[in-house]
């Protein structure tokens, strides 16, 4: 029912500009949605009691799967040339777990009531993954997120969903809604149109990518807007718990001390001279060279998936680099997607202890994030997310490969999509509309897998997860 309120923005957009079709198209889709929402709130009316871990999980995955076909509705009432229904499935999908992948072409014209409406959907899907990621997938204990189960703001540590959760969501959103505003007009100060300002920094703030031109960020020949968004970027692919503390405590040197944060921006550093200085050596140069290294370098290692240049025409070395960076991805607890920082943090640290122990059989040996100790089950929880990663992202890969797809193709495209980075190489370096059918279902897939951490969408198919 609130979801259906997300087509009055758009719809009065429609109006304003005189695109009468799409007025309809939005007033049918919020009437169809509210009316479902109000059949279901009134089968549940006389439920009573707490929610549950198991109502958690279910509900994770309905806000993507149920919305993500309520999204649709739009892109495939807009008759647009050559989107066929799984093609609006797709790009609904895509923004909501802000992906960024699209099957649409002639953004330039495309109405502009519609292209509103794409960015909202990733505005929207970043608001709900901040609230899974800090406030419901730590209590969840999904792959190792449990490790901030005590640092959340508003603090969950029983095994019920409490009104708590409300006030975490409250608070976050609104240090999520005052860095798009503060994003938006820098973006009209340096340049943009206030519709573009607007648009951009929803996709800006929310990780997503989406823009409202063909050549996404490549459009705006401006400097001052790439450095706008580089650090919008930065900081959105940090912990939003660690804003909230920012925010709340009106202290920044906590930022500093996260082993997370530190690896992060280092990654991001590290990318970005390794592109600048490949694309020197191999005399690839030009004016931009300096602010697009390190732009695309941001962009695809927080899996935003905007674009300054067809980064897959540099070097073979660096979009793969680039794409790699990608499957590490973000801070948790950010709107970014691959396996997270934190994760790869833990990886790293058990595995120079394993070496450890090789050399010092009868040592005890414990990792420690600042003056605490991890506790081995999250671990092991981590080792098992990342199993389970490898192994659905060769399934899907095998699956696009069987669709004949070329390698590149199809290896960039999963890891695009599991990542919920966007672009991909190959014949989805620009977009994905030459797939086919099955294939984009498969991505489709692969984009919520990525964005409910896997585990979380993998539970349903568990027959003791419905018993009791």
């Amino acid at each position: 029912m609130l979801f259906s309120f997300a087509q009055l923005f758009p719809g009065f957009l429609a109006y304003f500009f005189e695109e009468s079709d799409f007025v309809y198209n939005f007033i049918i889709t919020g009437f169809v949605t509210f009316l479902i929402g109000c059949f279901l709130f009134f089968l549940a009316s006389e439920k009573n009691g707490d929610l549950r871990t198991k109502d958690g999980f279910i509900i994770t995955i309905f806000f993507w799967t149920v919305l993500g076909f309520f999204g649709s509705i739009p892109f495939y009432l807009a008759e647009l040339e050559g989107v066929s229904y799984i093609d609006s499935l797709f790009e609904s999908i895509s923004g909501l777990t802000t992906t960024g992948a699209t099957v649409l072409v002639g953004l330039d014209d495309m109405p502009r009531s519609l292209l509103f409406y794409r960015q909202l959907l990733q505005w929207l899907g970043g608001m709900g993954i901040i609230v899974l990621a800090v406030a419901v997938l730590p209590l969840l204990g999904v792959g190792g997120m449990q490790l901030y189960k005590a640092e959340t703001p508003g603090p969950l540590k029983d095994s019920k969903l409490t009104p708590r959760i409300t006030e975490t969501a409250k608070a976050l959103w609104f240090v999520y809604l005052s860095m798009t505003i503060s994003c938006s007009i820098l973006y009209k100060y340096f340049g943009m149109s206030w519709f573009d300002a607007m648009c951009h920094a929803f996709s800006t703030i929310s990780i997503g990518g989406f823009s409202t031109h063909d050549d996404s960020f490549a459009f705006f020949n401006n400097s001052g807007l790439r450095w706008t968004a580089i650090i919008f970027m930065v900081i959105s692919g940090i912990n939003f718990a660690l804003h909230y503390l920012a925010w709340t405590k009106k202290r920044l040197f906590h930022y500093f001390y996260d082993s997370e944060v530190k690896l992060y921006l280092s990654l991001l550093t590290s990318t970005a001279l390794i592109t600048y200085l490949t694309l020197y050596f191999s005399e690839n140069i030009y004016d931009e060279i300096i602010v697009d290294s390190v732009f695309q370098a941001v962009s695809i290692g927080t899996t935003t998936g905007f674009l300054t240049s067809n980064y897959s025409n540099w070097p073979l070395f660096v979009p793969i680099m680039l794409l790699i960076a990608a499957f590490i991805g973000a801070c948790a607890g950010s709107t970014g997607g691959g396996i997270k920082v934190i994760r790869a943090l833990i990886l790293i640290r058990q595995g120079s202890s394993e070496i450890t122990k090789l050399i010092h059989p009868n040592a005890v040996v414990t990792i420690k994030f600042g003056k605490k100790s991890l506790d081995p089950r999250v671990s092991e929880s981590v080792w098992g997310f990342f199993a389970v990663y490898v192994a659905t992202f060769l399934m899907i890969l095998m699956f696009l490969l069987s669709q004949s797809n070329d390698f590149l193709t199809a290896f960039s495209a999963v890891g695009a999509t599991l990542n919920n980075l966007g672009p991909g190489l190959g014949a989805v370096s620009e977009n994905y509309k030459d797939l086919t059918d099955l294939s984009k279902l498969a991505l489709c897939i692969a984009m919520l897998l990525g964005r409910l951490e896997i585990f979380t969408l993998l539970l349903l198919f568990t027959p003791a997860f419905w018993r009791n």
